[in-house]
């Protein structure tokens, strides 16, 4: 793990397209803006962590239509069944 020190107002950039600020900070807690394109999804680690779980569980359950139920929408172009 890269470990870096920032004061306020201060930035980092990760690669050419995104950067983050120190915006506040107040005891133990930083405030932090990020600047990244659209394209890049930002959540926080518990969040992140709560939809690859969700995910993962789905996955393993079999949830979703059915890779035929796929296809014949797509042959059809009719709305995927929930």
């Amino acid at each position: 793990m890269l470990v870096l020190s920032r004061k306020l107002e201060q930035s980092l950039n990760l690669g050419d397209d995104i950067t983050i600020t120190v915006l506040g900070i107040d005891g133990d807690r930083v405030k932090l803006g990020i600047e990244a394109p659209r394209s890049v999804t930002v959540l926080r680690q518990e969040i992140y962590q709560q939809v690859r779980n969700a995910n993962h569980a789905a996955a393993a359950r079999g949830e979703g239509p059915s890779v035929r139920n796929v296809q014949a929408a797509i042959r059809r172009r009719e709305p995927m069944p929930t």
